[in-house]
C-alpha cells in the first residue's frame, strides 16, 4: 500500500485518521488524570467509543469498520488475545496460593528494620511480579501488607512506595508471563524465517538490563533507605506471614526453565499449571473448588477467575489493534515509518535504537504509563524501522520494551502506576498523603532502567542483528541484510 494513495481515504485530510487516537488519549487523561481510576475494561471502552467516533470522518463508512476488523483480526493481535488468556490462569492460581506472604515470613525472620524493609520489599515485589506477570495486579496485592509492614518498622513512606511500584515494573519487564513481555515479542517479526520474537529469547536477552538496573535501584533503596529511615526493628511485618506459599516457587521456576528450554510458551504454561495445581492440592493451599467448582448457577475457582480476570486487557487489545487497523488502511503508518526514514538519521543500527527509543516514550507517555497499549501502538514502527538496518527482533524488543517500562511510565501527572501508587498509600495513621511528585524520584528501577537503556544504545551494549533462519550475530557483516558501517 502506497501512503500516496491509501484504500482508506478520511473526509478532509488523512490527518483525521489521527482521530480515534486522539480520542483514546483523551479517555486515558479522563480515566487517569480526572477520575483517578484504572479500569482496562474502561480504557477499552473508551478505544471502542474512539472508533465509533472516528468512523464519522470516513469517507467509506464500511470500508472504516473493515479496517478495524482487519487490524483486530491479524496474527499479533490473536496471538496476544490467546496468550493472555493462558497466563491469567497461571498469575490467578499464584495470587490464590498468597504466595506473598511466603515473603513476608521472610521478612519476619531475619529481623528486618526501618532500613532493610526498602530493599527486601523491592527485591520481594520483583519476585512476585515475576511470579504473576502482573504490575498493576502485584500492586495491590504488595501495597496492603509491605507498606504497613514497613511503615511500622519506621521506613521512609515514599521510599517504601517506590520500592514497591519498582517492583512490580521489574517484574512486568522481564517475566516471561508478562502482557507488555508478549506484546512486545509478538510485535517484532523475523526477517529469514516465519513467526515473531519468542518469548524465552526475548526474555534471556533483556535479563542482562532488567538485572543491572535492579541491582543499581536496590543499592540506591539501601542508601537512601539509610538516610531517610529510622532504623528500629520491629517483631512483626505482618500477622499472616507464612512460609508455607513458598513452595509455589517451585512451579514457577519450572514454568521459567520450560520456557527457556522450549521456547514455546503453551508448553510452559501447562507445565506451570500442572505443577502448580498439584503443588497446591498436595500442600493444602488450594482445594478442589479453588480451582474449579459452581456456586449458585456460577463457575468459580482460579480457573474461570483467571480468563475473567484477563478480559479487560484482552478488550483492551482488541480496540488498540482496531485503531491500528484504521491508521494502516489510511496509510498513517507507511507515511510515518517514510518520516523517519528520510530524516537519514535512522539509517544506522543506533540511529534506529534513538528513533525507537524515543518514539516509544512519546507513545507511552501519551497512553498515560500504559505500556500495553504504547507498545500495540508503537510495535509495527520499531519492527519496520529496526528491522531496515537488520536489528534482531530480540533487540528491537528489548530497546522498545525498556523504554516504555521506564521514564515515560512514571511521568508525574500523566502516570497510571504513579496515580495508583497515590491511591494505595493513603488511610495509614500518622502517614501524610503522598502525590505523584513525591513518589516519581522514588520509583529507581524504572530510572535506573532509562539510564542503562541509554548507555546500551550509545555504546551498543548487547545490540545483535538478525543472521540466517533468525540467528542473533553481533557482527553487522554477517546480518541477513546490509547494514551500514557506522553502528
Amino acid at each position: 500500500m502506497s501512503p500516496d494513495r491509501p484504500w482508506l481515504e478520511m473526509r478532509g485530510s488523512w490527518l483525521f485518521a489521527f482521530v480515534p487516537v486522539v480520542c483514546f488519549v483523551i479517555s486515558c487523561v479522563a480515566l487517569f488524570a480526572h477520575y483517578k481510576a484504572f479500569d482496562l475494561t474502561g480504557l477499552a471502552a473508551g478505544g471502542i467509543v474512539s472508533l465509533l467516533i472516528g468512523a464519522l470522518f470516513a469517507k467509506d463508512y464500511s470500508g472504516f469498520w473493515d479496517a478495524v476488523m482487519r487490524g483486530i483480526a491479524s496474527p499479533t493481535s490473536v496471538t496476544i488475545i490467546v496468550i493472555l488468556f493462558v497466563i491469567g490462569m497461571f498469575s490467578e492460581l499464584v495470587k490464590v496460593t498468597n504466595l506473598s506472604s511466603g515473603f513476608v515470613w521472610i521478612g519476619n525472620e531475619v529481623g528486618l528494620n526501618g532500613t532493610t524493609i526498602v530493599v527486601f520489599t523491592f527485591l520481594a515485589v520483583c519476585l512476585i511480579a515475576m511470579a504473576t506477570g502482573s504490575s498493576i495486579g502485584t500492586m495491590f496485592t504488595a501495597f496492603p501488607i509491605f507498606f504497613a509492614g514497613g511503615i511500622g518498622l519506621g521506613a521512609d513512606p515514599a521510599l517504601l512506595a517506590g520500592a514497591i511500584i519498582s517492583g512490580a515494573i521489574f517484574g512486568d519487564n522481564l517475566a516471561p508471563i508478562s502482557d507488555t513481555t508478549i506484546i512486545s515479542a509478538s510485535t517484532q517479526r523475523f526477517r529469514t524465517k516465519e513467526g515473531s520474537a519468542d518469548i524465552a529469547g526475548v526474555v534471556r536477552s533483556r535479563a542482562r538490563y532488567s538485572l543491572v538496573a535492579a541491582a543499581i535501584a536496590a543499592a540506591l533503596f539501601l542508601v537512601l533507605a539509610a538516610l531517610h529511615g529510622n532504623g528500629s526493628t520491629s517483631g512483626d511485618v505482618a500477622d499472616s506471614a507464612s512460609a508455607k506459599p513458598l513452595i509455589m516457587l517451585v512451579p514457577v521456576a519450572l514454568l521459567m526453565i520450560t520456557s527457556f528450554i522450549t521456547r514455546d510458551i503453551f508448553k510452559a504454561i501447562t507445565v506451570g499449571l500442572i505443577t502448580g495445581i498439584a503443588t497446591g492440592l498436595l500442600s493444602g493451599l488450594i482445594h478442589g473448588g479453588d480451582v474449579v467448582g459452581v456456586k449458585d448457577g456460577a463457575l468459580t475457582g482460579f480457573i474461570a477467575s483467571g480468563v475473567q480476570n484477563i478480559i479487560g486487557t484482552v478488550a483492551l487489545v482488541i480496540a488498540v489493534f482496531g485503531i491500528m487497523g484504521v491508521l494502516t488502511a489510511a496509510g498513517v503508518l507507511d507515511r510515518a515509518i517514510g518520516a523517519l526514514l528520510s530524516s537519514g538519521w535512522v539509517h544506522t543500527p543506533r540511529g534506529a535504537e534513538v528513533a525507537i527509543g524515543l518514539g516509544i516514550t512519546a507513545t507511552t507517555a501519551m497512553f498515560g504509563g500504559v505500556n500495553s497499549a504504547s507498545m500495540m501502538t508503537f510495535g509495527p514502527v520499531a519492527d519496520d524501522i529496526g528491522s531496515r538496518v537488520g536489528l534482531h527482533p530480540y533487540r528491537r524488543c528489548n530497546v522498545m520494551d525498556s523504554f516504555a517500562m521506564g521514564l515515560s511510565c512514571v511521568i508525574p501527572f500523566v502516570s497510571a502506576f504513579l496515580f495508583i501508587g497515590t491511591l494505595l498509600t493513603t488511610g495509614y495513621d500518622g502517614v501524610q498523603p503522598l502525590t505523584a511528585l513525591d513518589l516519581f524520584p522514588a520509583v529507581l528501577y524504572p530510572l535506573s532502567l532509562t539510564v542503562v537503556m541509554v548507555v546500551a544504545v550509545a555504546t551498543g551494549w548487547g545490540r545483535t542483528f538478525e543472521g540466517p533462519d533468525g540467528t542473533p550475530v553481533r557482527d553487522p557483516r554477517d546480518a541477513a541484510v546490509a547494514v551500514p558501517t557506522s553502528v
